[in-house]
């Protein structure tokens, strides 16, 4: 048999109905095109391979060795046709990349939420660590879906970029346990005053989340710790903190590393306001799922109540106000 690379898969499945048929008559019918139209696509097939697939008498129809031959690998590749059209024209055939930022927090908890609402659905997990790199990565088509602070994203960036709401996360800071403030349950704004906190600086992933550091320090008298190293991992980033010793900025759902304690801050509490933002566009099943349980979410823990006298920006207080 000659090397067919480029044969139509339309010729094959006439072919297939009329080996399974044994009829071009029922054939047609099954395939819904005219006998005239079938009987062509099977004799161009056979032009095309260069051997006959069908022994034809006024009584009867049967296959030929070569026909036999063939029928298995036609089968195949229709199959596998219908695998590459399912695929592109079923949304949820293709998994969904959520960036879910930190493991262990809101994000992840949306995430898991709607794997549940939509277990016909591949929800991917991803950690990217901060919106400003994300969100690059979702307009290049890498990522589908992020969270964080989409006040604090290039206008550009933000205008192609769809959000909604999840939470006002209200801040934290990730004291060691030497620290004198690590004993109290709380600690008030006005308490780090001079002191230096890590808030993600020189980090190019998280410039919206130092952003936001920086004007609520600006106002309570606290300094932003200077760039340190980057650090990819839970243990990479706990050996840099701990070798500069600075308190660093958080949230209360931040899971504390070894040898330091989560405080929540207080007087007034400062937010960080968590959304989720995915590129404008088609539809995915998954994404209605993950945006349902964000909605559920935060009616069930009250994540939307904003808290009487706490601190965000103006831009980002009408920001959380918006909904795609």
């Amino acid at each position: 048999m000659s090397s067919s690379p480029d044969i139509d898969p339309r010729l094959l499945r006439a072919f297939t109905a009329v080996a399974e048929e044994l009829h071009f008559t029922r054939a047609a019918a099954r395939l819904y095109v005219a006998q005239q139209a079938l009987s062509r696509d099977v004799r161009r097939l056979e032009r095309e391979l260069g051997r006959e697939l069908f022994l034809r008498t006024t009584r009867q129809v049967s296959l030929t060795p070569d026909g036999e031959r063939l029928l298995p690998y036609a089968r195949q590749v229709l199959a596998a046709h219908a695998e590459l059209a399912a695929a592109f024209t079923d949304p949820a055939a293709r998994p969904l990349l959520v960036d879910v930022n930190t493991d262990g927090m809101a994000a992840a908890r949306v995430l898991a939420r709607a794997r549940e609402l939509a277990p016909e659905c591949e929800l991917m997990a991803r950690f990217e660590s901060g919106l400003t790199w994300a969100a690059g990565e979702v307009l290049a088509g890498r990522l589908d879906v992020s969270f964080g602070r989409a006040a604090g994203l290039d206008p550009g960036v933000l205008a192609r970029l769809s959000v909604q709401p999840v939470r006002y996360e209200p801040m934290a800071v990730l004291l060691p346990r030497d620290h004198p403030l690590a004993g109290r349950e709380v600690v008030a704004l006005a308490d780090l005053a001079g002191e230096t906190v890590y808030a993600g600086a020189g980090n190019a992933r998280t410039r919206e989340w130092t952003d936001l550091a920086a004007q609520l320090f600006a106002e309570w008298g606290i300094v932003l710790a200077p760039p340190a190293p980057l650090a990819v991992g839970v243990a990479e980033f706990q050996r840099v903190m701990a070798k500069s010793g600075n308190p660093v900025l958080a949230v209360v759902d931040f899971v504390p590393l070894p040898g330091t304690v989560v405080r929540p801050l207080v007087r007034p509490v400062p937010l960080s306001p968590l959304l989720m933002v995915w590129r404008t566009g088609p539809d995915h099943p998954g994404l209605a799922a993950l945006r349902a349980a964000a909605a559920e979410l935060a009616a069930a823990e009250g994540w939307m109540q904003r808290p009487s006298g706490s601190w965000l920006p103006e831009i980002d207080v009408s920001l959380m106000c918006h909904r795609s």
